[in-house]
Formats: C-alpha cells, structure tokens, sequence
C-alpha cells in the first residue's frame, strides 16, 4: 500500500489505530501475528561448508590430482607448491564469499535498539523490535527512526536521509503533503535514518523485512553472478582437465601395447598429466589481480575483490552519479551579471551565515559558494563584520525565497537581500544602472529576466541582490515594510562545477569504447548541462527523469537504454532497472553509489563503486572504493584492468603453447616407436618452469601502447588467433625437439645425451617463447629479465651439476652441442614472427 499517498485520518483508519496508540493487548496480538520488527537473514551455509566449497571447482579438482600424482612420481615439492596455490585460491575465496555476510551484519548494526511509543495512551520505551503496525511513535532530535513511519504530526521535523540515500541535506518533513509518485518521500520518515532537528510523530506503517531497508536487505544477500573471467577461467579448466585424461590416455595405451614396462609406462602418464595441466593458472592469476590492486590503491581506488579488477577491464558502461564524481560537489560562483560589483560583494560576505576556518566552509552550500566568490575578491566576511556589525536577520524560509540582514555601514544602516530574482525584482523600485541608481524602468526588469532566463538556461542556480539605505526613523520590526522600495544590483549564477579531469577521464573512456552514463538525483537541466560542458556525448543527449522510466515498459526501456546518456531525478530503486536492463542488451556495466539503498544496485552490477565518504553498507556491497569520489579514478582503474586481462591472456599463451609442445613431443615419440624423450622429473622440471618465475613475471608487464584506445574485449581468454599461435608455437616446439632428439640417436649418441638434448632445447624454447609473449610497453619489468636469467642459470646446474645430473639423469653438453641446441630454439622466434604477420 501507498502510504505516502494516503492522508493522516486514511492512514490511522486503514491500520485500525488512532492517535493514542494501541492498546498493550493490541501491541502483543499484532506482534505475534505480524512478527519481530527485525531484519531476518537467509540460512546461508557455514563457514566450514563455505571453505569446503572452494575445493568444488573442476581446475582445483585437477590440480589436487595432478599433487597427488607428483607426490608418487617423487616429485614432493611440485606436490607440496601445487597444494599451497590450491590453498590459497580456497582462502582468497572463502573471504569473498563471506562478503556478503558482513554486509548483512552491517546493516542489522545500523537498527535502532530502542524507541518512544505511545501505548494505553501513555509514552513508554519499548525495544525497537517489539513495535508492531499501528504503533504511534514521538521523534526527537537526535533519534534513529525505529521503522517506516508515516508522519502524523511535526514541528520543524528535518530527517537526515544520507545513510539511506547518501544525499547530505536533511529533509523537511509535512504530515498534510500527500505524495503524487512512487518515489516523493515528504510525509514519511524510514527505518535507520535519523531526525536532525525539530520533533514529531509517526505511525508504523512498515516493520522488519517490509520496511524500505529490509527490502535492500533481501537485496544484497542474493547471490552474487560469476564474473565474465570467473566463467571465463572455468570453462578453459574443463577443457584442459578432459583434454589431460584423453592425453594422458592415448599415451599410456600407446606405451604399454609396446612392450614398456608398466610402471614407466604410468609414470610418465602421470607426469605428462602434471605437465598438461595449468596448475600455475591459480597462483598467477591472484598474483596478477592482488599486484594490481595495490598500484590501484596507490591512485584512490581500493579493490575488495581481486576479480573486480580484470572485470573493469571488460567493461564498456560506466554509469556514474554527477554530484562529488564528474563535479567536485561545491557550488561555486560561474556567472554574474551585475552593475555595482562592490555591492555585490558586500551583499555575498555580510548576508551570509556560512563560516571558514581552516580552508574550509561550514554551511548552506550556496552561502558557502557566496561566501568564497566574495573572499577571493577581497571582501572577507570576518572583516567586513568588524566593520561593519550585522544588527538584525530575518533567516530565509521556502515561503519568503529571500535571506535579508541589516547591517551599520558607514554610520548608516543598510538593508540587504539575496533571493530569488522574480521575488526580488516585485520589491524593488530602483535599479544600480552606470550612471548611478536610477527609477526601474520595464525594460531594465526585461534585461534582468532575459539575463535570468539565459543563466538558468545554462542549469545556473541564480539569485538576486538588492539593498537600500535605511531612514534613522525606520522601525527594524516592521519587517514587511523593510524590504520593499529596494535598488536592484544585478544577478549571480552558481553550479557545482565539473572537476578539470573529469573531461579528460570521459573522452579517455570513449576512446577506450567505453560509453559514459550520467545517474543522478538533481533536475533534468542541470544534468544535461553539465553532460554537455564534460562532452559526455556526441550531438543530442538523451535524458530520462525517474517519472519517464517509470512510464516505460521494460520492452521500450531495453530498445531505447544504449541511446541514454543521462538519467535525473532518479531514485536508487531505480538504478537496479537499469543495470539489469543494460546486462540485457551484453553490457558490462559499473555502477556507483553511497547510499544503504545503492546497495542493491551495487551488488547487481558487473562492477560495484561505492564512494569512499559513503555508507559502510554500500561500501561492503561494492566492489571497489573510490577513495577520492572522483570519475577519473573510475577510467584509471579500467586501464589497470584491461592491463591484467592481457597479462593473463599472456601467462594462459606461453603456458598452453609449452603444454601443447610437452604433449605433442611425447605423444608424437610413442607414436613414432621411439624411447620417450623426457623422463618424469624432466617433465616436472619443464613444469616448474613453465609455472616458474619466467611465466609469473609475464603477469605485471607493463599495459600495452594502446590499451586504452581499443574496444573493450569480449572475446575469451584464448581467441581464435590465438588458439591457432598457441597451436602453432606448440608444433614448432614439439618439431624442433624430436628432430634434434632423432639426429642425436641417429648420430650414434647414447640415450642419455640425446634425451639431455632434447630436455635442454625445450626448455630453451620456453626461455625464447617467453619473450615472444611480452608487451610492447617497454623494458620496466625488472623482474621478467631477472627470472629469464635465474632459469637458464638453473638448467645449467641440472646439466652440468654431479649431484642434480644423477637426480634428473643427464650429462654435460660440450659447444657445438649447445650452438644446436640454441639453433633450433630460435626457430620460435621465426614462427612466432610469422604468425603475428599472417594471422590477425
């Protein structure tokens, strides 16, 4: 029911109450009935079966099989390194799971323990969870609101809404205002906001899950989607997982039917299975994704969760509020058109209440621009006060649109006003014009609405300036008479401006292929004034009001929401409509908000960002954390994304080429009746490089020249071209080593010579592919360049080291041996060239 659109008499009808309350009786029947005024949590699993449940996941499945089979083969460190990155994967994601928990916590945190109701016609302190529908509740300053009130009575009553809506102004309050639309707020206070000042009485309308935030509550305890390389890196696992078991099969049905002894036959079965999976994925991955949230928390944006980092990078709809993020969320002078500029600023200093102290102003936020506009032109409100003492106020109100003081000026005393400019323009009788003050004439109060219109026009919030000289007779309580036969000085327009970046950071993201939307609670007018200031699209800017959305169906909303760019008046329900509906149409969208009752559409978007001076609720539901609220954090950290996207895709080339290399090399061995070239601990070893330091440092290179003039990717992990690169490096790799391992046996070479060739020449394919997987971002990875010189230094110890040659069986290599060796190695740098030439 609408309670916001029912009168006071209605309301206490339609919930059997009245003004005096309920009965204790009455309170008792409706609570067992009705049920506890509290937010009720899902039965969720445990944390043991949450835990558990990270070990379900076909690739970690996999890798546990592939540390068994290490351990038997004698491998125990590959099996001890492969259990810890399996452990660590389950531990990074227990704690994200659990997420969700502590954001549901934080939300019953914020309920009120107790509240003042009248029952049996007398107030009493009850438990705020034993109110029950029909309470009559008292609201003082200082109070949370127990419940979803439907005001009844108020005197002065101002809500502070920000923890729910992140709107920092309070809201007043009228029990007689019947609301027009769903979303009009006036005559109805909610559960876990808080009364700034006045008092008044509400009737419980709404109690428990019911209330406005328990419906965010249920909201946020949904379960959260797979993000795009969650899906991504669960459907490659699958596939190499059965690509491993088929592998790994043929070669030992090929090996066993030629007569190889059994247990060799299994070993080296099980060492290729070790090989063929990517048990590095894993470690690489959370080493990738955690080394960019630190350079991320370096530039303001603090990441929750390591996934949220490569899914910026797939993004290509950012949807951001206006206020504090594209503006810098202080309304500053921009436009003034005015005849006595000295007037203007004595007017703005003295018949202001707003204060500075430390850089820093305290007040009404167009007080606080007036108050600068004046400083910065050297009338500073402090002095000028010494100087000019103030002796009366009259405050302004909605009703009188005007703020006007009294002031002793040069022994004389001086009225002076700010208001709206219609208002004020009605009161005046004279004009500052430049040949002095002078009788208004029609068409100076022409010019001055043109000039109002025209400021307006541009989303200026305008306000006129008026004084006059007062009589030594004139009575200071006769306020009415005060303010009329004014001079009219002129006009100032104010905005909160567009940050300097923010420009910059939009026509970054529309290089990138990034489309920027606009949601915010502000008029229609001022936000499509500042969308065009910031370019925030080419030719005409779209724009719906919350009213518009809501009179869409959501067939017509879904053909029309990629021409959208600005979205006004809407309210945080609203921003769940259109997150879904843009997931719809494939985008990945980011959404930002600060409020409780952003929460919800945080948690659904692909990408949550709350604002760093929001609410711990909407902070726990996100996903990232901009500290400064600022948009241009929002495109640094896309740019940081897409960079790990690429160095992931890097890591998954190089370690599926040398997967691809090992199978088809010892596949091809057994097809073609020769001894196996690699012994287990071989593999392992070309493992452990593959997995090692080589392949980790691929993972923080530098982002590519243009990553942030390209669309935003949607392809998978491997695309196409790459498969065939991957394949084609793989063949080469697998060629180059058989045909140096048969010239070594056909040459009269013993077995172990030529198997020691054939290990040492694929391992320097690894050493040289490595390199082909670079980005062209230059030579600041350090640690790429230390990593290749640590694993050549490392094969050299495995050749030429009596104590590591007995452990993987092989033999010094002499010179020509090692020019050979090098030769053929290099023939993955011609493939490779060729590749990147004809395959696009």
């Amino acid at each position: 029911m609408k309670w916001k659109k029912l009168s006071v008499d209605e309301t206490l009808e339609n919930l059997n109450t009245n003004i005096n309350g309920l009965s204790s009786s009455e309170a008792q029947k409706r609570l067992s009935e009705h049920g506890k005024n509290e937010l009720v949590e899902e039965k969720k699993a445990g944390p043991i079966q949450i835990f558990l449940g990270q070990f379900m996941d076909i690739l970690i499945l996999i890798l546990i099989i592939a540390a068994v089979a290490a351990y038997y083969v004698g491998d125990t460190l590959d099996a001890i390194v492969i259990l810890i990155v399996v452990l660590i994967n389950a531990v990074v994601g227990f704690i994200q799971e659990y997420r969700a928990e502590k954001a549901m916590e934080k939300l019953k945190g914020l309920i009120s323990a107790e509240a003042v109701v009248i029952r049996d016609g007398q107030e009493q302190k009850v438990p705020a969870g034993e109110l029950t529908l029909g309470d009559i509740v008292l609201l003082e300053e200082g109070d949370n609101v127990p419940a979803d009130l439907r005001i009844i009575k108020s005197y002065d009553l101002l809500i502070d809404e920000s923890a729910m809506t992140g709107e920092s102004l309070p809201v007043e309050k009228h029990p007689n205002i019947l609301s027009s639309d769903d979303h009009g707020t006036e005559n109805m206070a909610f559960m876990e906001t808080d009364v700034a000042s006045g008092r008044g009485k509400g009737v419980v309308v709404e109690i428990g899950m019911d209330t406005e935030i328990g419906k965010i509550a249920e909201m946020i305890q949904e379960e959260e989607e797979e993000t795009p390389l969650q899906q991504k890196i669960a459907g490659l696992g699958k596939t190499l997982g059965l690509l491993a078991v088929l592998v790994c099969s043929i070669v030992f049905a090929l090996e066993y039917f030629q007569g190889s002894p059994l247990v060799d036959t299994f070993m080296t079965a099980v060492s290729l299975a070790v090989a063929a999976v990517p048990e590095g994925l894993p470690a690489i991955l959370t080493l990738t994704l955690a080394l960019g949230m630190q350079r991320m928390a370096k530039s303001n944006a603090i990441v929750r969760k390591l996934l949220a980092v490569e899914t910026l990078g797939s993004c290509n709809v950012i949807c951001t509020d206006k206020t504090g993020t594209l503006t810098l969320n202080q309304m500053t002078v921009r436009d003034v058109s005015v005849n006595d500029t000295e007037m203007v600023y004595k007017i703005s200093a003295l018949c202001n209440n707003a204060t500075q102290s430390d850089k820093k102003v305290l007040g009404d936020p167009t007080d606080a621009a007036l108050l600068l506009y004046a400083d910065s032109n050297g009338y500073n409100r402090k002095e000028l006060e010494e100087k000019y003492p103030r002796l009366m106020e009259i405050p302004l109100d909605s009703t009188r649109k005007r703020m006007t003081t009294v002031n002793q000026i040069d022994g004389n005393r001086y009225i002076l006003i700010k208001g709206a400019p219609e208002v004020l323009l009605k009161r005046c009788s004279e004009v500052e014009s430049e040949n002095g003050v002078c009788s208004i004439k029609p068409e100076d109060t022409d010019a001055a609405i043109k000039n109002l219109n025209e400021m307006t026009g541009r989303a200026l919030r305008v306000l006129g300036f008026a004084y006059r000289k007062l009589e030594p007779e004139e009575d200071l309580e006769d306020k009415e008479a005060l303010e009329k036969d004014l001079i009219f000085v002129g006009l100032v327009g104010m905005m909160d401006p567009p940050r300097e970046e923010a420009k910059n950071a939009i026509a970054t993201a529309k290089k990138a292929g990034i489309k920027v939307v606009m949601i915010t609670g502000d008029h229609k007018d001022t936000a499509v004034a500042i969308a065009r200031e910031i370019d925030l699209a080419e030719g005409n800017i779209v724009a719906l009001t919350g009213s518009d959305l809501d009179a869409l169906s959501d067939q017509e909303f879904e053909n029309m929401v990629d021409d959208v760019s600005v979205y006004a008046r809407v309210f945080p329900e609203q921003k769940v409509r259109i997150v879904e509906t843009l997931k719809k149409k494939g985008n990945v969208a980011s959404m930002t908000g600060d409020g409780v009752n952003d929460a919800p559409a945080l948690k659904k978007a692909a990408i949550g960002v709350a604002m760093g001076s929001g609410t711990d609720v909407a902070k726990e539901s996100a996903d990232m954390l901009l500290q400064d609220d600022n948009f241009a954090t929002i495109v640094k950290a896309v740019r940081e994304g897409r960079t790990i996207f690429d160095n992931i895709r890097r890591f998954v080339r190089f370690q599926l080429s040398t997967n691809i290399g090992a199978i088809v090399t010892i596949t091809s061995a057994s097809i073609m009746g020769l001894p196996v070239p690699f012994n287990p601990i071989q593999v392992l070893w070309i493992n452990i490089i593959m997995d090692g330091p080589p392949a980790q440092s691929l993972g923080v290179e530098p982002p590519e020249k243009g990553v942030m003039e390209r669309p935003p990717i949607k392809e998978d992990i491997i695309p196409r071209r790459n498969i065939i690169k991957i394949v084609i490096a793989g063949v080469v790799m697998s060629v180059g080593t058989l045909a140096l391992y048969y010239y070594m046996l056909s040459t009269g070479a013993d077995l172990t010579k030529a198997m020691t060739m054939a290990f040492t020449v694929f391992v320097m394919y690894q050493i040289f592919n490595v390199f082909n997987c670079r980005s062209d971002g230059g030579f600041s990875n350090k640690f790429f360049f230390v990593a290749v010189g640590a694993s050549v230094l490392l094969q050299l110890g495995v050749i030429y080291l009596p104590f590591l040659q007995g452990i993987f069986r092989t033999t010094a290599l002499g010179g020509i041996e090692w020019v050979l060796i090098l030769l053929v190695a290099c023939t993955i740098f011609i493939s490779n060239w060729l590749a990147e030439r004809f395959i696009k």
